[in-house]
């Protein structure tokens, strides 16, 4: 599909008309160059993306990477286990919002 028939980017529409740039740069950079390298899986960028939003208590931005995640081949045990890992590391207080954000979205699929 030609870039110019693909519909917007969720980043485009909530963050198009206030910075373009930004959005180019995360459509075409991070997603377009970053996420395709053929160095890591993108299951394992999912991973390490999920984990460092943990560890940076980053959780506006958690949700639509646990999604991301798992439509990259993670599983929901896999990504509990992960959080559950780095309460010890980047503290209970990170995991804790952390799982609350996983409860949310794993209990709004379920329905």
């Amino acid at each position: 599909m030609a870039e110019e028939d693909r519909p917007p980017s969720v980043v485009a529409e909530r963050f198009g008309d206030i910075a373009p740039r930004l959005v180019r740069y995360t459509d075409e950079v991070l997603f377009g160059d970053v996420w395709e390298g053929a160095d890591l899986s993108k299951r394992d960028r999912s991973l390490a993306t999920i984990s460092a939003l943990v560890a940076m208590n980053r959780t506006e931005q958690l949700g639509p990477h646990i999604v991301r995640g798992l439509k990259n081949g993670l599983t929901r045990d896999e990504i509990v286990e992960t959080i559950t890992h780095l309460a010890f590391y980047s503290g209970w207080p990170t995991a804790m919002s952390a799982i609350a954000v996983a409860r949310d979205l794993f209990d709004r699929d379920a329905q």
